[in-house]
């Protein structure tokens, strides 16, 4: 899933984080570290656990079921305001094309608040129209869009490498008779950089998604640990070009700077430098990124609802199927329901990096249970121990998934201490404090429903020893 990671976030991370100045791409290196070990824990859970539902799954059968559902409400909740804060910052790719193409009419129509909040339910609500239709469309939709995503792409980071810093401060004195002022020294400070590298951490998100669709996959024991090793490496190798090539081009200064006054896009902003038939095919590569993602996170959340309810731990009716399409309708709706509150958040809030905290919250303690699971997972159920087929050592396991809980808590702590310290006008404006409050609801809602299936005589300690059927 590469829309906001490489288009939006390593350019607005200026704002967010002020102070991380030229130290971009090493952060997203860093950011890389935790990332990787945390897919390979969830490729050896996927290997031994191939079950819709992916980390619910995981940690309820290796850890602990209650943290099994928190660790997977924490990543359906952070997803559902992600696929939100993802439809609305698809518009303003919109503007910079409407932009290049001299349509300034246009563009100022697509800054009004109800015409992008507007655009940005219909796109969201059409993918989960996609999603209920069946995996068939699926496929069909988003092969086409990752491959024109890779092309487009690739265009940005040969234009990255082909032009300098003097070539665009050149291009924005020709376009708007603004000069760029000299490169100043800037610091390297450890706490920006680190804090920097948590939130770019959310922009390796996706390979979760895999695992979620589980038993619907072909050979899913072989099959998911591959995909998920595949992602990573691929998709981590495009980030670092993209990111490196955007910076090589244009001025860390004038990025930072003008973050500050409006929303800002890698292709917009290599728009400077290119002819505008490059241009506007550079900023739709980039909307296509975006719109793939879409349906990854709508698929990926809703067979968290649908595991949750077969289980029995979240209302039944969630797990229902549609008769005809095959598919958990209910809990793509519901998931569609909540992304609609991460559009609406974002706008209210009049900055989408409050859904990208949130995300990133949420997928630090998710990917912290993976960990753990792995760690745990040889006592507490050591019979499905013995199916892992990823890195079959379990000292080797063991001290993969260590260092990655270690490093995970460190970035955790890093992120919460910068949100709980950053000014803001209220409280509901720190992702921290929202986020409690959703897993406090979870929390209930484990409580409420752990109740009844022992009222009704189900044998929990047994349930959760066993996979789920497929």
């Amino acid at each position: 899933m590469m829309g906001a990671a490489i288009n939006v976030i390593p350019v607005m991370i200026q704002r967010n984080v002020p102070g991380i100045g030229p130290h971009v791409l090493p952060a997203f290196l860093l950011a890389a570290v935790p990332a990787v070990l945390a897919a390979l824990a969830y490729a050896m859970l996927a290997s031994a656990m191939p079950r819709a539902g992916g980390s619910y799954v995981y940690a309820s059968r290796g850890l602990h079921p209650y943290l099994g559902f928190v660790a997977s409400f924490s990543q359906w909740f952070g997803l559902s305001i992600a696929i939100g804060v993802v439809s609305y910052v698809l518009i303003p790719f919109l503007r910079d094309i409407a932009l290049t193409l001299g349509l300034d009419g246009v563009a100022a129509g697509l800054e009004i608040g109800a015409v992008r909040v507007g655009l940005a339910l219909a796109f969201l609500w059409t993918f989960v129209a996609i999603n209920v239709r069946g995996l068939q469309l699926y496929e069909r939709t988003l092969v086409p869009l990752m491959v024109l995503m890779f092309a487009l792409g690739a265009i940005v980071i040969v234009a990255g490498f082909t032009f300098d810093h003097a070539d665009f401060a050149r291009a924005v004195l020709q376009r708007e008779g603004a000069t760029i002022a000299a490169a100043s020294p800037a610091p390297f400070r450890p706490g920006p950089f680190l804090a920097a590298s948590a939130i770019l951490f959310s922009s390796f998100i996706g390979f979760d998604s895999i695992a979620q669709a589980g038993g619907e996959a072909k050979h899913p024991n072989r099959n998911l640990p591959l995909a998920i090793g595949i992602a990573v490496t691929t998709v981590g190798t495009f980030y670092l070009l993209f990111t490196a090539a955007l910076y090589h081009a244009v001025p860390w200064q004038w990025v930072s700077e003008q973050a500050q006054l409006r929303d800002l896009t890698a292709p917009g902003i290599l728009g400077y430098l290119l002819a505008p038939r490059w241009t506007v095919l550079i900023i739709a590569g980039a909307a296509i990124a975006l719109i793939n993602d879409l349906p990854a996170m709508l698929l990926a959340v809703s067979r968290l609802m649908f595991a949750w309810a077969e289980d029995g731990i979240f209302p039944r009716a969630v797990a229902r199927v549609h008769p005809v399409r095959r598919t958990p309708h209910i809990a793509i709706v519901l998931s569609g329901v909540m992304a609609t509150a991460g559009i609406l958040g974002s706008h209210l809030a009049g900055d989408f990096f409050l859904g990208v905290d949130i995300l990133v919250t949420s997928m630090l303690v998710n990917y912290l249970l993976m960990c753990l699971t792995v760690l745990a997972l040889p006592h507490h159920n050591p019979r499905i121990a013995q199916d892992i087929g990823v890195i079959r050592s379990q000292g080797t396991q063991g001290a993969l998934a260590g260092a990655g809980a270690l490093l995970l808590m460190v970035f955790l702590i890093v992120h919460l201490h910068k949100d709980l310290t950053a000014d803001v006008d209220a409280w509901y404006f720190r992702s921290t404090w929202l986020w409690l409050g959703v897993m406090t609801a979870a929390t209930l809602i484990w409580v409420r429903e752990a109740r009844g299936l022992r009222r009704r005589g189900v044998d929990m300690d047994g349930m959760f020893v066993v996979l789920p059927p497929e």
